[in-house]
């Protein structure tokens, strides 16, 4: 167990998680170890398929691009680069000769990573591609508020009441999460959306999160921690992952749609549909393999699981993403 910031007094969860997480020591950039993966897992951890799909919606984007000589590919919370390499690894490869692709994360390199990905820690300026976000924006540190006044968090988990909220923290809540009760404040993650989005000239920019609507936001808040596999207290003392859910309607700008992940991945051809018994006959081996994709995909597609995802699909300088999806003219997203 990690005593880091022990014996230090309580200061706002935002401040808690910057130093939990990226902070010397740091839950995400302490090196060695297994990285994210070891302690919880994603849609990138669960199936090869998750990357394929990415892949597929990068060759829409290449097409609606009008094939650009330069194709950029910027993973955003990289981990330890797991879903861009499997992009790469699953790109026909006169498309993937074209891709310059980037993973962004604030720790450092892995060995092994292929020579071909840019590793960085913020993500590149005027690029032309897919900008992916794979549970990145909950982990951008925020404030959790109560009554109007911000939650203090000591380095153990014992929270406290604070000051009263900042004009620009109550305006966001005012307008993005009225109900009364504890809430997180979102806003520096709409600010962090907004600055990785403004990064593309032309392309699109999808974040996929845990998420929550503003007419459904939870009464009791959702920050948790995750360590080894297994949900526990939220403490800020770097030894766990400090998570909370996305207000992704509050992150999305114009002409943004949101989608469950099992909308989105249905769309780019993942089905958990059980291959024809048939098969079997003709080809044990290949109905197998065909029944554990399925089975893959059924997880990646479960209504009450990884399935209900949000995917966050915000177009830039070309046409929407997947056909027929609509954003509301006040802003929100459909």
């Amino acid at each position: 167990m990690s005593t880091q910031g022990e014996g230090m007094a309580p200061v706002r969860w935002r401040t808690a998680m910057e130093a939990a997480l990226y902070g010397p020591g740091g839950f995400y950039v302490r090196p060695g170890g297994p990285g994210p993966a070891g302690h919880f897992r994603t849609s990138v951890h669960a199936s090869g398929l998750y990357a394929a799909a990415v892949a597929r919606l990068l060759l829409r984007v290449d097409a609606a691009l009008g094939h650009p000589a330069g194709l950029d590919l910027v993973d955003m919370g990289a981990g330890r680069g797991e879903l861009v390499a499997g992009v790469l690894a699953a790109l026909p490869p006169e498309v993937a000769a074209r891709v310059r692709p980037y993973a962004v994360e604030r720790a450092e390199r892995p060995e092994g990573l292929d020579p071909r990905i840019r590793w960085a820690a913020a993500p590149p300026v005027r690029t032309t591609g897919l900008l992916f976000a794979n549970e990145w924006l909950d982990n951008v540190p925020l404030e959790v508020a109560e009554d109007g006044r911000y939650v203090l968090v000591a380095p153990d988990g014992t929270e406290s009441p604070g000051g009263p909220l900042e004009e620009a923290d109550r305006t966001w809540l005012e307008r993005w999460w009225p109900q009364p009760g504890r809430a997180e404040i979102g806003r520096t993650r709409d600010e962090a959306w907004a600055a990785a989005v403004a990064t593309l000239e032309r392309g699109l920019a999808v974040a996929v999160d845990y998420a929550h609507s503003r007419d459904a936001r939870p009464p009791y808040g959702t920050l948790t921690g995750f360590r080894g596999g297994r949900e526990v207290a939220p403490v800020p003392d770097g030894s766990c992952d400090v998570t909370a859910h996305v207000a992704l309607d509050a992150c999305a700008g114009p002409g943004a749609v949101l989608l469950t992940q099992r909308e989105a991945l249905t769309a780019l051809g993942v089905s958990g549909a059980r291959p024809p018994l048939a098969l079997a006959g003709t080809d044990p081996a290949g109905y197998v393999r065909a029944l554990a994709a399925a089975g893959e995909a059924a997880e990646l597609t479960a209504r009450g699981g990884l399935g209900a995802f949000g995917w966050l699909v915000q177009p830039v300088g070309t046409a929407p993403w997947p056909d027929g999806a609509q954003a509301r003219p006040d802003g929100a997203v459909a």
